[in-house]
């Protein structure tokens, strides 16, 4: 008899890597996690001590270290290895020293015989993103960058504050660039079920300090405020992407903001963008295509825009 043990490899055993790795083992979404890292005794600290709590887990995961080799059976990589923070306040200032290290570690990994689906985390994602499709060869479907996950959870986490509501009760997603040029079609948020622009109107004492600007202007800054209060983010990037394996491996056909390739969706060709996407055992199953007003698409033109500049700087082409 034939069985399939699911299995996550993490690239990067950094801060990022290791909560992405403690956030799935409590879940026990996978049967087991490889962690991948240049420095190995980091990876096997990490691993040894994930190890060390699996008496508490609600599922024994098995939790393993290693080089690229690891990568061979896994049904998803998940990259997080990238160029450390100096204090950037684009994420596009790291671009030129993570693509040089994703052109390092993509190949090998290929080279292992891995097959599955590529996550990326990696700043800047969209770039990035793009770049790892390249370097591999996968389908569009099979590299997925995080893209504007977070910043819609944080957007929903903003407005569920304001209203005193679950932030799970809030359907908003934040689209294009995963920075400083991302937008919000405001057209189609809601919060209960209402446009949230029929609530703005309806509670004017509730809002009269609070404008469109200012919850796109706290949505943006969010990472930026982590940052400099603790020198990193781990914990909102960890359980965004634990809900993208999740969805993938359990085949949720979950709809998510993501980092995906556009062939003409938007009117946008060619380059990885945030909007939303459902998610399934095959990687994408369909991008959501939103009718947004002329003003909120020109804001997303604007925003791929910027992307395109990334990409156009890659000097990587097919």
């Amino acid at each position: 008899m034939q069985t399939h043990i699911t299995k996550v490899a993490i690239i990067g055993a950094g801060a990022v890597g290791a909560t992405v790795a403690f956030s799935l083992v409590v879940k026990g979404v996978a049967a087991e996690i490889a962690l991948v890292d240049l420095k190995k005794e980091k990876a096997m600290g990490e691993m040894l001590d994930l190890a060390h709590s699996m008496d508490f887990q609600q599922r024994n995961v098995r939790v393993s270290y290693g080089g690229y080799e690891a990568c061979r059976d896994a049904d998803i990589v998940i990259i997080t290895a990238a160029a450390p923070y100096s204090g950037e306040t684009d994420r596009m200032q790291m671009l030129d020293r993570t693509a040089k290290i994703m052109r390092s570690i993509v190949p090998a990994i290929m080279e292992s015989g891995f097959d599955g689906i590529f996550i990326v985390v990696s700043n800047p994602v969209d770039v990035i993103s793009y770049l790892v499709k390249e370097l591999s060869g996968l389908p569009k479907s099979r590299v997925i960058g995080t893209g504007t996950i977070l910043e819609s959870a944080r957007l929903k986490q903003e407005i569920g504050q304001i209203l005193n509501m679950d932030p799970r009760s809030v359907d908003a997603y934040v689209m294009g660039e995963h920075g400083n040029s991302m937008m919000i079609p405001w057209s189609h948020v809601r919060a209960g079920g209402k446009p949230f622009l029929d609530v703005m109107a309806d509670n004017p004492q509730t809002f009269q300090n609070i404008s469109l600007d200012d919850l796109t202007e706290k949505t943006k800054r969010a990472g930026n405020v982590v940052l400099a209060a603790k020198g990193n983010t781990q914990y909102g990037i960890a359980g965004a992407v634990t809900g993208i394996v999740t969805s993938i491996l359990q085949n949720d056909n979950k709809l998510y903001p993501i980092s995906v390739y556009l062939e003409g969706e938007y009117g946008l060709k060619d380059l990885y963008c945030g909007v939303p996407a459902t998610l399934g055992r095959e990687g994408i199953l369909d991008i959501g295509e939103y009718h947004l007003l002329p003003e909120e698409m020109e804001r997303l033109h604007y925003s791929a825009e910027q992307i395109r500049k990334g990409i156009d700087r890659l000097g990587h082409k097919g």
